[in-house]
């Protein structure tokens, strides 16, 4: 296969903090989440209306920062 220009989409692993409030839009993990744990390789969460926690490989990449947003979203 030669060699050339090409358009490429680039992902970065995002760096989660303790305490951050996410929302994930589509796919099976969907919804808002609040980061709870962390390790090198797993990302902890809790749903803030369930309260039900899940541990993930780490798996998200930033996407958007939006400032005043009301979390969790509601209907």
């Amino acid at each position: 296969m030669p060699m050339g220009k090409n358009t490429v989409v680039l992902f970065e692993p995002y760096p989660f903090q303790l305490g951050q409030k996410i929302h994930i839009n589509g796919g099976p993990r969907a919804g808002d989440w609040e980061v709870i744990g962390l390790d090198e390789k797993k990302v902890r969460f809790r749903c803030p209306v369930s309260q039900r926690e899940v541990e993930w490989d780490r798996f998200c990449y930033f996407r958007e920062e939006r400032h005043d947003v009301e979390w969790p979203r509601r209907g």
